[in-house]
């Protein structure tokens, strides 16, 4: 077979080529191939990026926080580990390719500032980074450990549940590795296809002994990230990868929290509840828009930012307000987080509820390449899932 190709290839490089009308060559064995379907054309055509299903909405520039910077989420990111660094002598910083700045540049000029001891490449090992992390958080460090992408950070899973979130019960507290932060890129790019666009953060939010979160922006990243750091249990934050360049706020430039586990309400409603995370956040704040305008309808949009232990009382208090409960997110519908709250909106809330609790999620499919733009839970699918429940 592998001569039979080499043999085709050699016979058709032999050939002929032509110029198409666009001024591109194109090779006659390719043009044959070409005409083997009625409704191709000669041309070839260009594959097409479709844009963002979300159109960013910058948060108010904070007032209490002192001097602020135009940054986007990466470089929000960055500010946060540079003042980690700073503060914190036995911070340490490391991940596959960190030393040179990481995939999405957050971690760039932090080896040149502060060392190779302090800022280091690890070996392309998952497992190894999460096992070590949990070492260096348990010998009384800071630890903080990169996953180059949220969809590898499987080969570590038993790593994280089975050693990170136990250590402190499995010894009855005389150890613990609290001091260690595990971030990772996460959620749909665009283009990522089945290994770069998941979003796992319910496969870890089954797990007690962890927290879990997930910032909508800039100035949260920055606040949610020193939380994490410095939370005395490990973390895990999943930074929104769509939004490292599309997201752009005045941040403070000198460290500051946000509380973990605390819910944000964006905009007060009255019909309606919308609870999402990360990049969904801005897709509902659309639907909000269009449902006020074309509907008539008042949303309260709730921002969850920790998935893990979440706030159960904002959303419950939001939703005996407005009787009705839309959450959206990336992962697949069945096991996503979306199920836990829509089950304890249901025990809690249920005498409440004028229609029944929607979930606008990912199919339950890998996912998909060229079809990304169906299984993305965008602002139309939510836009009709607020007629149905007002409807209803």
């Amino acid at each position: 077979m592998a001569a039979a190709a080499r043999l085709l290839l050699k016979s058709v490089s032999s050939k002929a080529t032509l110029t198409g009308v666009n001024g591109s060559v194109h090779n006659s064995f390719g043009i044959a191939l070409l005409k083997l379907s009625p409704n191709c054309t000669v041309t070839p055509k260009t594959q097409k990026r479709h844009a963002a299903h979300f159109t960013y909405q910058p948060d108010p520039v904070p007032t209490n926080y002192g001097p602020t910077q135009k940054m986007n989420l990466f470089q929000s990111v960055t500010s946060a580990l540079d003042n980690t660094l700073a503060s914190d002598p036995t911070a340490v910083i490391f991940g596959e390719d960190v030393a040179f700045g990481g995939v999405f540049r957050c971690t760039v000029g932090l080896r040149d500032k502060y060392g190779k001891d302090r800022v280091f490449n690890t070996p392309l090992c998952e497992q190894g980074i999460v096992g070590f992390g949990i070492g260096v958080a348990v010998a009384g460090a800071t630890a903080i450990a990169e996953i180059q992408f949220a969809d590898y950070i499987f080969p570590a899973f038993d790593q994280i549940v089975n050693e990170a979130a136990k250590y402190r019960y499995r010894s009855g507290n005389l150890f613990d590795c609290g001091n260690l932060t595990i971030r990772a890129p996460w959620g749909c790019v665009g283009h990522g296809s089945l290994y770069h666009s998941q979003s796992p953060e319910a496969f870890f939010a089954h797990c007690p002994g962890i927290k879990i979160v997930v910032p909508r922006g800039p100035v949260q990243a920055k606040g949610l990230l020193l939380s994490c750091i410095a939370d005395k249990n490990p973390c895990i934050f999943f930074e929104p990868k769509i939004l490292y360049r599309a997201a752009v706020e005045q941040v403070p430039t000198e460290p500051y929290s946000i509380p973990l586990s605390q819910a944000e309400v964006l905009e007060e409603g009255s019909d309606v509840t919308m609870v999402a995370w990360g990049t969904q956040v801005h897709v509902l704040r659309e639907v909000a828009a269009m449902a006020r305008e074309k509907l008539g309808v008042s949303c309260e949009l709730i921002d969850l930012q920790t998935i893990l232990p979440w706030d159960t009382e904002t959303v419950c208090k939001s939703v005996v307000k407005t009787g009705r409960l839309l959450i959206s997110h990336e992962a697949p519908v069945t096991g996503g987080f979306a199920a836990e709250i829509s089950a304890t909106v249901q025990e809690e809330c249920f005498l409440n509820l004028e229609a029944p609790i929607t979930r606008i999620c990912g199919y339950d499919t890998p996912f998909p390449h060229i079809y990304e733009p169906f299984y993305i839970p965008d602002k139309w699918k939510c836009f009709d899932a607020v007629k149905r429940m007002i409807n209803y």
